[in-house]
């Protein structure tokens, strides 16, 4: 499974349509309420590996390679920059 940010907004966008159903019954509510603050803790710390993703990226665009290697094994995976000649 391969889920980008995008599917995220998606998810989050589904969640705030089943709490707008009006005829939602009150155990209804609280079911997808706590569905709802689930989705929520688990999107945050989606987002805050994603920005821990993109900071060590910025800072091997911004200082050099040199801090590559350190980076890679800090966030689990090869951090890559590319760059363009424009």
């Amino acid at each position: 499974m391969k889920n980008k940010l995008s599917d995220l907004n998606d998810h989050l966008f589904a969640q705030l349509e089943r709490l707008s159903d009006e005829d939602l019954t009150p155990e209804q509510i609280e079911v997808e309420s706590k569905r709802g603050e689930a989705l929520v803790n688990v999107a945050d710390q989606i987002i805050r590996n994603a920005e821990l993703t993109f900071k060590a990226s910025t800072f091997v665009a911004q200082h050099g390679d040199r801090f590559r290697p350190a980076l890679s094994g800090l966030i689990g995976k090869s951090v890559t920059v590319e760059t363009s000649d424009e």
